[in-house]
């Protein structure tokens, strides 16, 4: 019942200029591998880190806004682009991940008053459109089509929320790839928008009121002139907003000055009978629920759950009797039931206890007078019906090994699931609770032979002895000879798990001859709190030694050799490449950081980064600074090293991880490469962090990728 948090590359089409008629700081270097990388200037900034001093000489490149900064992305995006569109097999590559693109896809159905409502792309459209039909197997109806709402197909469905009969949905435009949201009301019968227009939302959902007369959403205030995409993020606040009324009539329902850092997300129970408020302090799990039972015309919003001490998601209620999930004194998860009443852990009542050593409780969904459940067992997940007594029912049999979501509401007679692996694209069905049937309701079919490919799950120990599992797909019979081009990613941070999922450009890898592997680090949520704790703060290096011992293993066991591997991440995970790349620069054929957090001194400055202190602490403090300080990527480039190729991708409009990370860090890496292998940096324009990234954008990317992986890591050579 927790609120959603919603979170994008058509290529930009880039003047190549003439060296000599660039700015005079951007003419070519000297340096290397005959790219002539443009020249970055330095500054004489220096910063005082409780007596250790730190050089920060480009600083300047975090001014997005400035023409200078401009002028540099540019002449960057000059030299890489100039070198990828060189690359022979390029063109092939971009037109086989075409093909595998254009096929039809379905998003997870739900159920929304009298309709079914579910996304749909036709292939190759930028943004999948949103249908409704009364039947499921009535022709549908388009409700949104997102590709309207912009030329280049960077306006995104950034979320949907429907009212309880399901005559209105509050939907959000997600521009560019920013996280700021605009939310309008459609009618559902007419599909014409309504008056309403709600702007700078920013992780936040809309939660109805039963009555369909308004809803509940989190916003900030507006930022300042400049400051859209980099400004900090702080004192978030929830207000109600009355349909056919100006945002300026909106009622601010909560707000605490007293807490600038305390994040707010609103939701309404399904019988419409309370409002629920969690609290969260930054990207720790740990939260507070405050409650206003609204059919109390003297209720107020008050505290439920405030002791601050695990998570609690509520899940459903039965009057004042609320069924949570939480890791209140179960690392992997229960269900229990509380008394709004007396709400004091001793008057709990345990519903599906904890499973040590065996799953995490992923996910619970009431549907009728059953829970829906989700365990994820080493990794990938298990789907069972429940009583309302814990008791099991019935295990819900899936397509293979691969991960689940599910939709449901308490009144309905029916959910679905999607299923989704590593060669299986995602495919949703629709269940009977009572039986367990399972009925096929849409499957993608893709242009490709599964029956060519195969998962294994492999375990292998870390540098202190734990046991890391990994996922291994590659073509059947597979040859162990040292020789395989490998693709290694992972995440390993802020309880976030990395289960199986398909995507066209792991065909295209594995079509190419290539292994693709996924390392479940610790600091994600695959086994619970403990090992989420395990991988963060002071015990950071442990997700960086669980990823190196993963690369050790693939080349113990012959699926390849440094040369031919290549090691990949996003945003978290390109930290995680960042800070591997720099204490194992011998063990890797190329790097792709993407979107990462690459200065780590400096993150809590810009935007949301001050709410991932609770994963990585902060160089505000002593002891958070010698942390940081030793693994930060961009403070631990050494000059005069011979790094592997590297090919660094950021966007213009990442609010998230605002790209002066990815510009310091490759700035940074150019001036002390000392090998021949490039060093190079994309920058995407009217892109974010990479929701709501357009097909088109998907695709120039991921060919520009796989062009320099073939290149670098010589696929298809002896």
């Amino acid at each position: 019942m927790k609120p959603s948090w919603p979170l994008a590359l058509l290529l930009a089409l880039l003047l190549l200029p003439s060296a000599a008629l660039a700015p005079p700081a951007l003419r070519a270097a000297e340096s290397g591998p005959g790219l002539g990388y443009p020249k970055a200037r330095t500054v004489d900034q220096t910063d005082d880190y409780f007596g250790t001093t730190v050089r920060d000489p480009y600083r300047w490149l975090e001014d997005d806004n400035s023409p200078e900064t401009k002028a540099w992305v540019e002449a960057q995006n000059a030299v890489t682009f100039a070198y990828l569109g060189a690359i022979p097999e390029r063109k092939a590559i971009e037109a086989r991940l075409t093909e595998l693109w254009n096929y039809e896809r379905f998003g997870l159905p739900s159920k929304e008053g009298p309709w079914y409502v579910y996304t749909r792309n036709r292939g190759l459209q930028n943004q999948s459109v949103l249908y409704r039909a009364r039947r499921l197997d009535d022709a549908p109806d388009v409700l949104l089509d997102p590709n309207t709402l912009s030329a280049d197909g960077t306006v995104a469905l950034g979320g949907s929320s429907f009212s309880d009969d399901g005559s209105r949905l509050a939907w959000a435009a997600a521009s560019g790839g920013s996280d700021w949201r605009d939310w309008r009301v459609r009618d559902v019968a007419t599909g014409k928008d309504l008056v309403d227009h709600v702007r700078w939302s920013k992780f936040s959902g809309a939660a109805w009121k039963k009555d369909g007369s308004g809803f509940y959403y989190s916003r900030y205030a507006a930022p300042k002139e400049g400051d859209v995409l980099k400004g900090v993020n702080k004192n978030q606040k929830v207000y109600f907003h009355a349909i056919g009324t100006a945002q300026d009539d909106d009622v601010l329902v909560c707000e605490r000055p007293d807490h600038p850092d305390w994040n707010f997300q609103a939701d309404v129970t399904d019988d419409g009978r309370f409002l629920l408020v969690y609290q969260n302090e930054g990207t720790d799990p740990k939260n507070r629920i405050f409650l206003q039972d609204l059919q109390d015309p003297k209720g107020a919003l008050g505290p439920f759950l405030d002791a601050f001490d695990a998570d609690y998601q509520v899940v459903g209620n039965d009057g004042d009797l609320f069924y949570l999930r939480t890791d209140k004194d179960a690392s992997r998860y229960r269900l229990v039931a509380i008394d709004r009443r007396g709400a004091a852990p001793g008057s709990w009542k345990e519903i599906l206890p904890e499973r040590p050593g065996k799953g995490v409780l992923s996910s619970v969904t009431m549907t009728g007078d059953r829970f829906v459940v989700v365990w994820e067992t080493d990794a990938h997940d298990v789907l069972e019906i429940r009583g309302k007594d814990g008791a099991l029912q019935r295990e819900v049999a899936l397509p293979g090994l691969g991960s689940v979501s599910v939709s449901g509401k308490r009144r309905d007679a029916e959910f679905f699931y999607l299923f989704t692996s590593f060669t299986y694209p995602a495919t949703s069905f629709r269940c009977d609770p009572l039986t367990g049937a399972s009925a096929l309701f849409r499957q993608p079919k893709v242009a490709f032979d599964p029956a060519a490919y195969e998962t294994v799950q492999v375990f292998y120990p870390s540098k202190d002895g734990t046991r890391i599992p990994m996922f291994v797909t590659a073509k059947k019979g597979l040859a162990r000879d040292g020789r395989n081009p490998t693709y290694l990613t992972g995440y390993g941070g802020f309880n976030s798990s990395s289960t199986p999922s398909f995507s066209p450009a792991t065909i295209a890898w594995l079509e190419m001859g290539g292994v693709h592997a996924l390392a479940n680090l610790r600091g994600g949520g695959e086994y619970g709190k403990e090992w989420h704790d395990a991988g963060r703060l002071k015990n950071k290096q442990n997700v960086f030694d669980d990823f190196i011992a993963a690369a050790e293993y693939l080349v113990r066991e012959k699926y390849t050799a440094p040369p031919r591997l290549a090691i990949a991440g996003g945003s978290n995970g390109g930290l995680l490449v960042g800070a591997v790349l720099n204490q194992r620069p011998d063990l890797f054929g190329a790097a792709l950081p993407a979107v990462g957090v690459m200065d780590m001194l400096r993150f809590h400055l810009f935007t949301i980064g001050w709410a991932w202190k609770s994963d990585y602490g902060s160089a505000e403090t002593k002891d958070g600074f010698d942390v940081l300080y030793r693994y930060s990527p961009l403070h631990n480039i050494r000059p005069g090293t011979r790094y592997p190729a590297v090919l660094v991708t950021t966007a213009d409009h990442d609010d998230r991880v605002v790209p002066a990370h990815s510009f310091k860090y490759a700035a940074t890496l150019q001036a002390a490469q000392a090998g021949d292998a490039p060093i190079l940096i994309r920058v995407e324009t009217r892109a974010g962090h990479g929701a709501g990234k357009p097909t088109s954008k998907i695709i120039a990317e991921a060919a520009d990728r796989f062009a320099f992986l073939v290149k670098v890591l010589r696929v298809g050579s002896p």
